[in-house]
């Protein structure tokens, strides 16, 4: 898709790929490290790519935290789709967030990815 920003990357911001997907640290990183792992099929969902793809996008993450392992040293991750504009998607191109989390970068991260709608978050108070 010729407007698509996954569809159009420049071959220097792809750090690794395989048949079905390639990874790139994001444009814009929540944390150092934030990796994104892409379809080269263009695909809006998940839910639409095939077995074989979701193993192989499965598979570059696996890559991709193994790298971040020896680049950055994280303490934890978050793995994140959105999956639709509902669910936050700017991106009409799948793609899946691999984010870095060092302790001390939030006062206090219980609830994780839950506080992609904070009233749901504190479920322990």
């Amino acid at each position: 898709m010729p407007n698509c920003p996954f569809c159009t990357l420049p071959a220097d911001r792809i750090i690794d790929s395989n048949e079905y997907g390639l990874v790139i640290r994001d444009g814009f990183p929540v944390s150092p490290g934030h990796t994104l792992i892409i379809p080269k099929r263009h695909i809006g969902s998940w839910f639409e790519i095939t077995e074989e793809e979701q193993l192989g996008l499965l598979s570059l993450q696996a890559r991709a935290q193994k790298i971040l392992e020896k680049e950055f040293k994280p303490d934890g991750y978050n793995i994140g789709i959105n999956d639709g504009p509902a669910a936050g998607q700017t991106v009409p191109h799948l793609h899946i967030h691999l984010i870095p989390r060092f302790k001390g970068d939030l006062e206090d991260p219980r609830g994780g990815v839950r506080w992609v709608i904070p009233s749901k978050a504190k479920y322990w108070s």
